[in-house]
């Protein structure tokens, strides 16, 4: 598409102004009183001819920006974290688009759901990448076939009509939708999996250190370390 462009006419309307200006303030009654007026009407058309000039090269750069906006390119130097943090980005706005287009509030309200903790999990693998094995499949295939079995009931539920064929399909998705969080949340909590068991270790070492020590009122450990400093039991350093 051609786009026309048109002078602006405020230059002539400055040397008009000029003119009159100098008309009324100053005589005409001879060749040289035209010929200031003249000029000074000239001196008015080239100072608003420049300023439109520059006006309209302002405006140009700034459509410029605003029609080739800078894209900012996310890149961690690992192809898979990349690939997943674009993936989990498309899902995460594909999941925002179906929760406006469902009218149903069970299903809007597991979809928000979905949208947490698929949040948190890619946040999570982001965060500490070395834990991208573990969610390949969910990426791969769980995440996928559930946008997949979300958008065949938005377009089902949005004929507006009843049938046997639609009814059946709405309710398998409907109750489907319970389990596929549940399954979600679990994948989120697997992650947590070795940072728990350290947690629980470190708990463990430091319940045995503080008992030995004579620290805690804990039967169990005060009745150990007895049997440790008898001699009649195994010392364990840990």
């Amino acid at each position: 598409m051609e786009t026309t462009k048109r002078k602006s006419t405020a230059p002539f309307y400055a040397a008009a102004v000029v003119w009159l200006a100098y008309a009324l303030v100053f005589p005409l009654y001879e060749p040289l009183h035209y010929a200031l007026a003249a000029g000074a009407a000239i001196l008015a058309f080239l100072a608003a001819a420049a300023l439109c000039r520059a006006g309209a090269a302002g405006e140009a750069a700034g459509a410029e920006e605003k029609k080739e906006p800078v894209k900012e390119q996310i890149s961690t130097g690992n192809p898979e974290l990349d690939r997943m943090i674009r993936d989990g980005t498309l899902a995460i706005r594909e999941m925002k688009r179906l929760d406006e287009n469902i009218a149903d509030p069970g299903i809007s309200a597991d979809i928000v759901r979905l949208e947490q903790v698929s949040a948190k999990i890619f946040e999570e693998v982001k965060a500490h990448p070395e834990k991208l094995p573990q969610i390949r499949r969910f990426l791969d295939y769980y995440l996928p076939t559930t946008l997949k079995l979300l958008n065949a009931y938005d377009r089902m539920s949005g004929t507006g009509i009843s049938g046997e064929n639609i009814d059946t399909t709405l309710a398998k998705v409907e109750g489907m939708m319970r389990i596929i969080t549940a399954a979600f949340e679990k994948q989120l909590d697997s992650l947590y999996g070795a940072e728990a068991l350290d947690i629980s270790t470190d708990i463990t070492v430091l319940e045995n250190m503080m008992a030995r020590e004579g620290l805690t009122e804990d039967p169990l450990k005060a009745e150990t370390k007895k049997t440790e400093e008898d001699g009649n039991g195994i010392q364990l350093e840990l």
